[in-house]
């Protein structure tokens, strides 16, 4: 069978990277600690940036742009967002639409409970007679974020991971504007279209005396976000690696055949859609400690499908693949800005040319690169 420029395209960029990746595996194990290492040293510099002809990356270097170190947080928070979703995803095959449901529900969490603005806690206030500057502890969001979060999850997925395929989509996107809906319609307790501000973070609601965590400087955000990305990074590897990572594959390979072979597939979908949600509400939780502000508007469907093409794009099943997804949607529209008028053109034509030319991502994982490998080749000989 002769082969198209388009194949002959993808296969030369497939064995580029594949090439790469087996040299990488191949190095000495005290080598590539050393490389990982000079690579996490070099994102902690990164906000720090002045080395010659590398300036030209800040996003600042250019008119209008914004701040360096701002863009970098959005980035880590958007890696921490993609490694949740290619959990759900890329993992356990399940295509969620909805995931800025949990994104907003960690989001209010911190809001609602942490914000002396927030109608919950002046309620509390009032009841218990506390002083008006009483709100829970910034910390003490951080599990409640993720326990809801969670719970979110295993409330979405119990009536619905039955469902498979368009079906399940169609749910979870739904799902995801119900949470907007809600937010938007309930004042009494979330604020409704007004929104929340005077949001804390670790060093307490915004102010002038917050000299580390404060508005104006996001490096020590970004260094707080980093260092939660590469905690979450660790924590992943070792549960794909785990039983539950191998029968998240088998159910996302066969259904039905890994029922077959013992693996329930139910449960561990559930395990699936909960860790990803309660990795998208702890990222909902950074956002807002950050931005000191939210409301419904910001949490849209939009977003949504903006973090599905993060995961597909950068490469579905592979963490690496994810993130650089996360880290190109969320950096080139920053960078570019003087295409701001096109920039959905671009973005969309972007998202077309990798369908056509690079299906599996721009960094697949080895299996799921076979996996639709096979698929092509089924294709061609049925034609």
């Amino acid at each position: 069978m002769t082969e198209t420029p388009n194949e002959g395209r993808l296969s030369g960029v497939s064995n580029f990277f594949a090439g790469v990746g087996n040299r990488w595996r191949g190095l000495p194990k005290w080598q590539r600690g050393i490389g990982f290492l000079a690579f996490v040293a070099f994102l902690y510099y990164l906000p720090l940036l002045g080395v010659p002809g590398l300036t030209w990356l800040r996003t600042d270097s250019i008119e209008g742009g914004n701040n360096w170190a701002g863009v970098l947080f959005t980035c880590a928070v958007y890696v921490l967002i993609a490694l949740g979703l290619n959990v759900v995803i890329g993992l356990a095959g399940l295509l969620d639409l909805g995931y800025v449901g949990f994104f907003a529900i960690g989001a209010y969490a911190v809001a609602i409970f942490g914000s002396t603005q927030s109608p919950v806690v002046k309620s509390l206030q009032d009841k218990f007679d506390l002083a008006p500057e009483w709100a829970i502890t910034w910390a003490i969001c951080i599990p409640i974020a993720i326990a809801l979060a969670m719970i979110s999850g295993v409330i979405l997925g119990w009536p619905t991971l039955r469902l498979r395929g368009d079906y399940l989509a169609i749910v979870t996107l739904g799902f995801g504007e119900i949470i907007r809906i809600v937010i938007r319609n309930s004042t009494n307790w979330s604020g409704g279209p007004a929104g929340i501000a005077s949001i804390p973070g670790p060093q307490g609601a915004p102010s002038a005396d917050n000299h580390i965590f404060g508005l104006i400087d996001a490096k020590p955000w970004y260094w707080l976000a980093l260092s939660i990305v590469l905690l979450v990074v660790f924590l992943v590897r070792r549960l794909e690696n785990s039983r539950v990572g191998r029968s998240w594959l088998a159910v996302r390979e066969d259904e039905d055949a890994a029922a077959v072979m013992g693996v329930n597939p139910f449960k561990f979908k559930m395990w699936a859609f909960a860790i990803g949600a309660a990795l998208g509400g702890l990222s909902g939780f950074l956002f807002a400690s950050r931005q000191g502000f939210i409301e419904p508007n910001q949490f849209n469907a939009n977003l949504s499908i903006l973090f599905v093409a993060m995961v597909v794009v950068g490469g579905s099943g592979n963490m690496a693949g994810a993130a650089l997804g996360a880290v190109l949607l969320a950096y080139l529209p920053e960078r570019f800005r003087d295409f701001s008028e096109y920039r959905f053109l671009v973005f969309g034509l972007a998202l077309v040319l990798v369908m056509l030319l690079r299906p599996q991502g721009l960094l697949p994982s080895k299996r799921r690169a076979r996996e639709l490998k096979d698929r092509q080749e089924e294709v061609a000989v049925g034609a």
